[in-house]
């Protein structure tokens, strides 16, 4: 009994130690198939460090991503928030859905010019962001996905 305890210490210890050691290396965040509220530091971490290169735009991510800056007032980023959430799960494992709350990241607004509401920034691996501005219906962002990203829609049958 004692070395059965002993082994799921160990083991629990261990799965422990390396997840830690995964996030202290800045490797993607869990790809859960929802979409990912980041702050500063973590925008910087995950997706752009606009304090090191302020003139090149340089991804950080290993997949594209999806950027939707919103407020918490703001009606039509909420009617866009549901959307988002299905975009996330559709296209797990393809496509991050980052959110950044304007009002609590401001330097973030301000540094990318957001002036509108809701404002939804594409992000492939490779090339420059693109962005649309207010509320979309599901099936552009999906028609963006596959215009930028180069992915594919999903078929009935992969989801």
């Amino acid at each position: 009994m004692r070395k059965n305890l002993l082994f799921l210490f160990m083991l629990f210890f261990s799965c422990f130690t390396m997840s830690l050691i995964a996030q202290e290396q800045g490797e993607q965040p869990v790809l859960s198939g929802k979409p990912i509220k980041v702050n500063k530091a973590e925008f910087i971490k995950l997706i752009y460090n606009f304090e090191k290169n302020p003139d090149a735009w340089s991804y950080e991510g290993t997949l594209p991503c999806i950027i939707d800056f919103y407020a918490d007032w703001c009606g039509p980023c909420r009617k866009l928030a549901p959307t988002l959430e299905k975009i996330a799960k559709l296209y797990k494992g393809k496509v991050i859905v980052y959110k950044v709350d304007v009002e609590a990241q401001r330097e973030l607004a301000a540094y990318f010019g957001i002036q509108t509401l809701p404002t939804v920034v594409f992000v492939p691996i490779n090339g420059q962001p693109q962005a649309a501005m207010g509320l979309m219906p599901q099936e552009t962002i999906e028609q963006i996905i596959q215009d930028v990203f180069q992915i594919a829609p999903k078929t009935q049958t992969e989801i």
